[in-house]
């Protein structure tokens, strides 16, 4: 499904200091990185801050193009071809869910499904109505973003990312500003696409949350530093999960107690 095949993505750092602002050198987002997703895997990418995390996203999402290298997304290598038909690839293979929302201020819930639709085909407002109601958000469809929750906002930005039903999904960072209810509420819509067979590429930087996937990569410097595959054994609620951590945790914490205690 999809096929990462030694990309790099050089972006140009500038001379401080000396007025020229010439290059000086370049900064390797991603370094020479190969990669497989297969066809319905859920992939979870972690990694500190300037890992090139977000960067390969972009370049699966045919956002940005690399500056070497080949990306391969259902059968079509896509790292060449014009912005025209990336613009195409885009509308009809990829859904996107983005941590920020990026929704239209002055348009309602529906319309903001519906815009995804228009650069897709047709729109239709019967069937952005009901993507938004299989997101628990049928009365809210008129509303605009304004007169939403955080929560409300990212269901609002998965109805639009599957409007079109795509077959590859892009979540970078999806719960990174949500409370804890929706959070669980946005994961469990996650499993349930992952169930009915759709790619999911996932950036996070909570360990519970890159658990659900089933298989996570470590981005350290633009590479893959390390990866985990997960079995069915380790899925469960995210509460569940956030519970055993916090347990362990707190069992570590009173043992680091006893052993400190005076005559010990």
């Amino acid at each position: 499904m999809i096929q990462i095949k030694d990309v790099t993505k050089l972006y140009p750092a500038k001379e401080s200091g000396n007025g020229t602002g010439k290059d000086a050198s370049s900064i390797h987002a991603l370094d020479h990185i190969s990669l497989h997703v297969a066809q319905g895997e859920w992939l979870s990418i972690m990694g500190p801050s300037g890992s090139g995390k977000s960067t390969l996203v972009n370049l699966i999402g045919c956002l940005d193009r690399p500056s070497s290298g080949e990306i391969w997304l259902d059968g079509q290598n896509v790292a060449g071809i014009s912005s025209a038909d990336l613009n195409r690839v885009r509308a009809e293979k990829i859904g996107f869910i983005f941590q920020q929302f990026h929704l239209i201020p002055f348009l309602t819930a529906v319309e903001n499904v519906m815009l995804a639709q228009y650069f897709h085909s047709m729109t239709d407002e019967k069937e952005a109505v009901e993507a938004l109601a299989r997101v628990g958000l049928g009365d809210r469809a008129h509303h605009l973003p304004s007169q939403m929750s955080g929560g409300e906002q990212q269901r609002v930005c998965i109805a639009r990312a599957l409007i079109n039903d795509p077959r590859i999904i892009l979540a970078d960072e999806p719960t990174g500003n949500l409370d804890a209810q929706n959070e669980e509420i946005v994961l469990r819509l996650l499993r349930e696409f992952h169930q009915q067979g759709r790619t999911i590429v996932m950036v996070t930087h909570d360990p519970v949350v890159a658990r659900l996937a089933d298989r996570r990569i470590e981005l350290h410097h633009g590479k893959v530093a390390s990866q985990e595959i997960f079995s069915l054994a380790d899925e469960g609620t995210l509460g569940a999960s956030r519970a055993r951590r916090d347990r362990g945790s707190r069992a570590h914490g009173s043992a680091r107690r006893v052993a400190r205690q005076p005559g010990d």
